[in-house]
């Protein structure tokens, strides 16, 4: 997201849009691509040697690297040059259309009610605290949100750094403490510390090398943190006695398995500390008394392979969310916490085939399940006082709703999400007791919007095998449902549901009359478990050939022609679109691949990388089968590069990414010159100090968006 112009500018609407057509973008004729130089290396592997002539650019210290990605990102801009004013009135528009001096909601949590703030013209968020009463109502804590105490001003803290990002941010449970943490790099390894919230000054507390997740003991004098291993994998939990140095802290638990990730937090009800181990497939969690913090974890059942469970503490009990005994929708159980042990879980809500149950909550007398069912998501509340259970209706059919904070344990409020593709993000409370909704916070665009310009709708795509694809649309109501210039974006991985919900960025397309479109692919977790299991391993080919049926549909049924056609994703999403332009270049005109998992075969071959031996369960381990071997062989994006004419392909990647290398997206753009016959540009773009996240501060960010819709609008040859 990226650029500067007036922000006084208003969105141009399609009408106001310059009719001046913008031709193809072609290679720059004065900046010649930059070719890597060959270093090959070979792999032989069941019974297949291949040699990779670009394996050197993973040299992240190598000079000749940087150099390297330097270059591409010169020809990038120079390829880009006719959208260098697009892109400027773009970044006009991304950030005309957005409040810069706004609040948050207050959240209260015992006598204190927290929110954060933003400023115009400056990147970060500051973080606030006011006393209040703790009988307060929802509707009144929007007074509150001016003046207050600083808590923590990022914008202060981040200095002059061209990167700050902060992870750990933890208030103690008295509320005298905050432990907080940073990350200068964006290789999320932070930096911790911890603040006397009544002084405003850190203490002499320091850790270093600390992951997400913390837990504060009930009197504050103790804090649990977690640590990344060398593959920056968390695998370890640490207990802290303040006042006291880092060497001093003691090992509470260590993960030697790489698959699982460990993490640490708070019982709502402050009861106990949990420690949760998850791999991608299964789940264990182990407890320690919240006023005990020196007794040793208490396992609540032993992991078995495919068993996953979440936990949550009320009345002496267990709530327990899992898949235990086949339940492939997953089920609600409990169990005394005395007795936590999966044979004496009791089914409270058995599952349900059509309805997948995938998170809840619980406040006072009321369960809250947020659930999916028909690639649609919704809310329903169980009493637990007499066992009834209603459903929280919500005003549009193609929306999302996700769970808000809701950190009291005693309490008849329930504070939720709500949006839609052409309703901004809105901040619904509902009394549980009375069913009566309370519309907290709407996002606020500025400028000329006006949601009833924008249509959308539920598209259903069948697929060679029968499967019915969803798609959400949104579109111009004055552009109407004929050809247009269409933007389709997909991912397709770790059962992750790209929901439909609200952009301000996206408007500028809408605007210049495109159709928006998402592909709820296989692979993902919109339609259930099962719509996950579809996507994976030996059947991953149906994420791609997923989104090819859907791009057929948006052809097909007169949304949009392929000279007009683009398609986006990122990370595993980057990987579908490039898999996606080697079945179907025809169909694209456009390609956007960000921070792009596109050189997965040989990510996965290589178990000393960040978060690889993790990821076996998500993709397989090429190296001990040669069925997953021979399966990723087939889709994964470099090493299926053909001759043809590809679409023009913008990739990105940023250079202290820890998920995904940054030498993917690299390697590939390079294949993909190398191959393509025709003229449209393959494009690369480095971010030379992010990571996996893209820039740290919002503006970099809106400017990095602008940078992409105006490749996109470009590449497409539309006016501008």
């Amino acid at each position: 997201m990226r650029h500067s112009v007036p922000a006084s500018s208003e969105p141009t609407s399609m009408k106001a849009a310059a009719v001046s057509p913008l031709p193809n973008l072609t290679a720059p004729t004065k900046v010649q691509a930059p070719v890597a130089a060959r270093h090959p290396v070979e792999r032989q592997l069941w019974g297949e040697s291949v040699v990779d002539d670009l394996e050197w650019l993973r040299q992240r210290d190598d000079a000749e690297v940087i150099s390297h990605l330097e270059a591409e990102n010169a020809y990038t801009e120079a390829a880009l040059a006719p959208v260098a004013e697009l892109q400027e009135r773009l970044y006009a528009e991304i950030k005309g259309r957005i409040k810069e001096t706004d609040l948050s909601v207050p959240v209260r949590r015992g006598g204190w009610a927290y929110y954060s703030r933003t400023e115009e013209g400056l990147a970060y968020p500051i973080h606030c605290r006011r006393a209040v009463a703790v009988d307060i109502a929802p509707e009144a804590l929007l007074d509150l949100a001016e003046g207050g105490d600083v808590l923590l001003d990022e914008n202060l803290e981040a200095g002059e750094a061209e990167f700050f990002d902060v992870g750990p941010f933890d208030v103690s449970p008295d509320h005298r403490l905050l432990f907080w943490g940073w990350d200068n790099s964006g290789d999320e390894r932070y930096t911790a510390t911890v603040r006397d919230l009544a002084t405003g000054r850190d203490g002499e507390d320091r850790l270093e090398d600390v992951s997400h997740g913390s837990a504060w003991s009930l009197d504050g004098s103790t804090l649990f943190y977690v640590r990344p291993d060398q593959a920056n994998r968390p695998y370890q939990v640490w207990r802290h006695r303040l006042g006291t140095a880092q060497a001093d802290d003691v090992l509470v638990f260590d993960e030697p398995d790489e698959r699982f990730f460990v993490g640490v937090g708070l019982e709502k009800d402050q009861s106990f500390i949990q420690v949760a181990v998850s791999s991608k497939v299964t789940d264990e969690a182990w407890v320690i008394p919240a006023d005990e913090p020196e007794t040793a974890p208490r396992l609540i059942a032993a992991r078995r392979q495919g068993v996953e469970y979440a936990v949550a503490h009320r009345d002496e009990q267990f709530v327990v969310l899992t898949n235990d005994g086949g339940a492939e929708t997953f089920k609600i159980m409990t169990t005394a916490d005395s007795s936590p042990a999966a044979a004496n879980w009791q089914e409270l809500i058995a599952p349900d085939p059509a309805v997948m149950i995938s998170d809840f909550d619980l406040i006072g007398d009321h369960l809250v399940l947020f659930e999916r069912a028909n690639a649609a998501t919704r809310i329903r509340v169980r009493r637990w006082s007499d066992g009834s259970i209603t459903e929280i209706d919500q005003p549009e059919a193609v929306s999302t709703v996700w769970p808000g904070a809701n950190p009291e344990p005693v309490s008849n409020q329930l504070r939720y999400g709500y949006s839609s593709m052409v309703t901004p993000a809105t901040l619904f409370s509902v009394d549980l007791d009375t069913g009566g909704r309370t519309l907290l916070k709407q996002q606020e665009v500025l400028g000329d919007f006006d949601p009833d310009r924008y249509r959308t709708k539920r598209l259903w795509a069948e697929a060679a095998d029968g499967t019915s694809i969803p798609m959400s649309l949104v579109w111009s109501a004055e552009r109407g449902e004929g050809p247009q210039p269409c933007l389709l974006y997909a991912y397709g991985a770790y059962e992750v549901s790209i929901d439909p919900t609200f952009s301000p960025a996206r408007l500028s397309l809408l605007d210049r009359g495109f159709c928006f479109a998402i592909a709820h692919v296989r692979g993902g977790g919109e339609m259930g478990r099962q719509w996950y299991l579809d996507g994976k391993y030996e059947e991953k080919k149906n994420t791609f050939d997923d989104v090819v049926t859907c791009a057929h549909h948006l052809i097909d049924n007169g949304w949009t022609e392929p000279a007009k056609l683009a398609v986006r994703g990122g990370s595993a999403g980057g990987l579908t679109v490039g898999a996606v332009i080697n079945r179907a270049p025809e169909l694209f005109a456009a390609a956007v691949a960000q921070v792009a998992f596109v050189d997965a075969l040989n990510t996965m071959l290589d178990a000393d990388l960040p978060l690889t031996v993790t990821e076996w369960e998500e993709w397989g381990n090429p190296a001990e089968s040669e069925a997953v071997y021979q399966a990723m062989r087939a889709y994964t994006p470099y090493e299926n590069v053909h001759p043809t004419a590809y679409p023009s392909v913008l990739a990105t990647g940023g250079l202290n990414d820890t998920r995904v290398g940054f030498w993917e997206p690299a390697k590939w753009v390079q294949v993909l010159r190398s191959q393509t016959s025709s003229d449209r540009p393959v494009l690369l773009w480095t971010d030379l100090g992010s990571g996996h996240g893209g820039p740290s501060s919002r503006y970099e960010a809106w400017r990095e968006e602008a940078r992409i819709l105006a490749y996109i609008i470009g590449a497409l040859g539309l006016a501008i």
